[in-house]
């Protein structure tokens, strides 16, 4: 949560944009494992995290790709807007808005905050019920992409 002071001398808790990315490529997605220094450390996760001040949500999730694998890529559609207050593993609650985005070229190194980046095959990706090995609710968006994938719904989803 963020602690603001209004117009008004009030105080109140405000919660953090994050964005995150859903990558294919070949039948496989793109994950990072969180390194040891962050949250949800040692789990494997979508390329994401918080917008920066001043950039739009575009900017934001492929500044977040190329720092985290290393990709860059071109946004092909807004996925989900998750509003969720209650989402798990979160210490900030945050409101996660999800891209599509189409692979273009490997163009770096990721920062720190990846102890690994992978392509994962579709087949080889850790179930949702297994949930302490995906970070915070990854696992859930990856569900709900691999359901669009089979049978294309209407976007974004508004959670």
């Amino acid at each position: 949560m963020i602690t603001c002071t209004l117009e008004n001398d009030k105080r109140a808790y405000l919660r953090h944009i994050v964005v995150h990315a859903i990558v294919e490529k070949s039948g496989c997605l793109l994950l990072v494992k969180r390194s040891l220094n962050i949250s949800e450390s040692g789990k494997w996760a979508l390329p994401g995290g918080f917008l920066d001040r001043d950039e739009t949500l575009e900017k934001g999730i492929m500044r977040e790709l190329c720092e985290e694998t290393g990709w860059d890529g071109v946004v092909v559609s807004l996925f989900r807007i998750n509003s969720n207050p209650n989402r798990p593993h979160e210490d900030r609650q945050n409101i996660a808005v999800e891209y599509i985005i189409k692979p273009i070229r490997e163009i770096g190194i990721p920062d720190n905050e990846s102890s690994e980046v992978a392509w994962v095959p579709i087949e080889k990706l850790p179930p949702v019920s297994a949930g302490r090995r995906m970070a915070f609710d990854h696992g859930k968006t990856i569900q709900l992409y691999l359901q669009y994938r089979e049978k294309p719904f209407p976007l974004p989803l508004l959670v």
